[in-house]
């Protein structure tokens, strides 16, 4: 039974538990054993040392795996073969580092040499030449190109150099030779001539003055008259016809086209202008035009401004049936020396012959076809006629002419082509087209 005395102890103890805390009170485990506050702060500081031993492990981890990079990649060394030696080098190095950790393997660049071969620059010539399994590396790819293991690297020592210099021209003016149209050939022609050069180097290293010499011969201005030296395994003749076009024009073509022979027609400026469409004819089925003159007057006697009227409306009326041709051939053959003074700026060539079938004197088609066959020989211009008469006996003999000639083994050709097959090339291009030098000029410019 309880006593007034036992009261205060029983406060007294409820007072004691109210200032115990949770954390204060002791739990049993499974095994019937306690724990208090020291155990579970055990457990947190082993939770913690674990944690502090993994991030030590993966840092190390971490540091040998960077470490293993960098080292294969900058540290580690491998082979190459370097002109024939087997060279340790170091990965990540360029081939421009390892020819300067290595003195360029005792290569040298070439040297600079002045204009008369004396030494400039000791390293002043080509570079050390760098080849790589064959293939040479630029100069400007060695910082930037690396070997890989077992690699064959081949040097060579830099070449010597020149240095540069500036080249300083001097023309030489040519001369003109007097003209001379009476000996010579059958092919008239107005050669330009043309300036020479001597050329003087001054070497930007040195300053060095070195004479080159003449490097071009001038080449005299002449009024001249040529015949085309043709190969002597070939034999050719050119068949050519004046005055036409006419009403026989036609059927010589008829035959041309039959034969399969082309030829070359000097025309009338007047009747080109009259017979267009004969004039187109002969151009498209492959014939040369020229002009032979615009109303064939005797040019000699003409004055000066009648003369260059004359060959003026000459190749203007081949100009009005499409033809620009310059070459010509005279009536009578007559142009004289001081003619190509007066007037031979207008024309491209004046053809002659040498082989005159006189068939304008209508001798008969037999006289005509005997003299073409007695006088031919390989390079011959025969002259005949299309137009300022009667040309019956042409059209007669002109069948056998040319069947008679291919049995002899003649080849039939234009002017402009004989003049291209001169072994010694003394036509130009102009000449051979039936162009105008200063046209010829003036198209190769552009």
């Amino acid at each position: 039974m309880a006593t007034q005395n036992d009261e205060p102890n029983d406060v007294g103890m409820e007072h004691q538990l109210d200032n115990v805390s949770d954390h204060d009170i002791e739990e049993l485990d499974f095994n019937g054993s306690a724990q208090g506050n020291g155990g579970s702060r055990m457990k947190r500081g082993a939770g913690k040392m674990v944690a502090i031993v993994l991030a030590v492990i993966v840092a190390i981890g971490g540091l040998g795996t960077a470490g293993g990079w960098y080292w294969y990649n900058n540290l580690r060394q491998y082979p190459v073969i370097v002109d024939g030696q087997i060279v340790n080098i170091r990965n990540g190095h360029s081939i421009e580092r390892i020819l300067q950790d290595n003195a360029d393997f005792q290569k040298v660049p070439g040297r600079l040499i002045s204009l008369t071969g004396k030494v400039l620059d000791d390293k002043g010539g080509e570079p050390i030449k760098v080849t790589v399994n064959g293939v040479e590396v630029p100069q400007d790819k060695l910082a930037s190109t690396h070997l890989k293991e077992q690699d064959e690297v081949t040097l060579e020592n830099g070449a010597d150099k020149e240095e540069e210099h500036e080249d300083k021209v001097e023309v030489i003016p040519h001369g003109k030779k007097a003209t001379n149209i009476v000996t010579g050939g059958i092919i008239q022609l107005h050669l330009p001539g043309s300036d020479g050069t001597k050329e003087t180097w001054v070497g930007k290293v040195s300053g060095e003055v070195v004479d080159k010499g003449v490097t071009k011969e001038p080449v005299d201005e002449q009024i001249t008259a040529l015949t085309p030296h043709v190969p002597a395994d070939r034999k050719v003749i050119a068949l050519t016809f004046d005055d036409g076009p006419s009403e026989y024009t036609p059927r010589m073509l008829d035959i041309f086209k039959e034969k399969g022979v082309h030829v070359t027609f000097f025309n009338i400026g007047t009747q080109s202008a009259e017979m267009k469409d004969t004039v187109k004819r002969m151009v498209d089925e492959g014939h040369q035009v020229g002009s032979h003159s615009n109303t064939h007057p005797f040019l000699p006697k003409l004055s000066d401004d009648g003369l260059r009227s004359e060959l003026t409306a000459g190749f203007d009326g081949l100009a009005s049936a499409g033809v620009t041709s310059r070459m010509f051939r005279s009536p009578y053959g007559a142009f004289t020396n001081k003619d190509w003074e007066r007037a031979g700026d207008l024309i491209s060539t004046n053809v002659l012959w040498d082989i005159d079938t006189l068939d304008w004197k209508m001798p008969g088609a037999q006289a005509i076809h005997d003299t073409v066959l007695k006088q031919a020989h390989n390079g011959a211009i025969a002259l005949m006629h299309t137009g300022g008469g009667n040309r019956e006996q042409d059209i007669e003999a002109l069948p056998g002419i040319i069947d008679d000639l291919k049995a002899q083994g003649y080849e039939f050709v234009t002017v402009g082509e004989l003049m291209a097959m001169d072994q010694k090339q003394r036509f130009p291009e102009w000449a051979i087209k039936g162009e105008l030098p200063t046209a010829a000029a003036s198209a190769s410019e552009s």
